[in-house]
């Protein structure tokens, strides 16, 4: 008797776990469409801070050499200084890429611009450095904004103690960018608030949201997600899970997410990623991948 009462009790349990998926299942919506992704080519050529093996990373002297070769998204990372002005830099630091030495939220953009951003970078392991003295600086995002308005950009929101999102979406909208610009956060409570301030801009997944939707898909039930984003941009494997699979793009394309993994410099990786579909891959060199798609001018 008592084991037919617990056989009944799994059975109710189990139908209501299918009847509450099935539920779930047919009020998931994919994703919204939105103007950023209108009128691209089928992968977009993403330029990894400007283009990190080609040139110093996250300058304007990197980011027009790259739309120069034709690329089709510029890829920057965001900061904010002490007075409160929006900066192009990849580190809580200065002290990998420039002369100096110092956190960016605690300088002041006069301090920061009075250092050299070519400063460190190399591409021989140290032996030239054939942009030191040149007079490249950290740029602004309003500097950015100004030099590449039709441009296509995602910039990241890194990580900082006072949040962005205000300041970022006014200029955004300042310069009519809303349809240029796709936002990035590794820090999902920093790309929820600027989603709140700004939901008219394009963002890609935080990582808790890239780590449900893996799982989901792993699970094959990726059909159960309502994404509030537009992209995945993802590494091959994380935490020892392998995120980059055939099934993982097409479960991604099934909820109308594009799929955009990172940072892909292997030529052969290049060419396997394009039979697998992807919309764009962000790229250390941007050369490479244009030659392989036959984009190279």
């Amino acid at each position: 008797m008592q084991k037919n009462k617990t056989l009944l009790t799994a059975f109710i349990i189990l139908d209501t776990i299918i009847i509450a998926l099935v539920v779930v299942y047919f009020l998931a919506k994919p994703a919204p469409e939105h103007p950023y992704y209108a009128d691209r080519p089928n992968v977009m050529v993403i330029a990894h801070q400007g283009g990190n093996h080609l040139w110093p990373d996250n300058t304007i002297f990197a980011f027009q050499n790259a739309a120069d070769l034709g690329v089709d998204v510029l890829e920057m990372d965001l900061h904010i200084t002490s007075d409160e002005v929006l900066v192009i830099i990849h580190d809580e630091t200065v002290d990998r890429t420039t002369d100096g030495s110092g956190e960016v939220e605690q300088m002041t953009l006069a301090e920061i611009k009075a250092l050299d951003a070519a400063y460190r970078w190399t591409r021989d392991e140290g032996t030239t450095y054939p942009h030191r003295g040149q007079g490249i600086s950290v740029p602004t995002l309003e500097e950015v904004f100004q030099a590449f308005p039709g441009q296509r950009m995602t910039i990241e929101i890194k990580k900082t103690e006072r949040s962005m999102a205000a300041p970022f979406c006014a200029m955004i909208r300042k310069y009519n960018m809303q349809e240029r610009v796709l936002v990035a956060s590794f820090h999902d409570e920093r790309l929820a608030e600027f989603r709140a301030e700004c939901p008219e801009v394009a963002t890609s997944s935080a990582r808790q949201e890239t780590t449900i939707f893996v799982l989901l898909t792993k699970a094959w039930l990726g059909g159960l997600f309502s994404p509030e984003f537009h992209s995945l941009q993802v590494p091959k494997e994380s935490s020892g899970i392998t995120v980059m699979t055939p099934g993982f793009v097409q479960a991604a394309h099934a909820r109308n997410l594009k799929v955009e993994p990172w940072t892909i410099n292997d030529p052969e990786q290049m060419k396997l990623y394009i039979e697998w579909g992807v919309d764009g891959m962000i790229t250390d060199r941007p050369d490479l991948l244009l030659e392989i798609l036959g984009r190279k001018k």
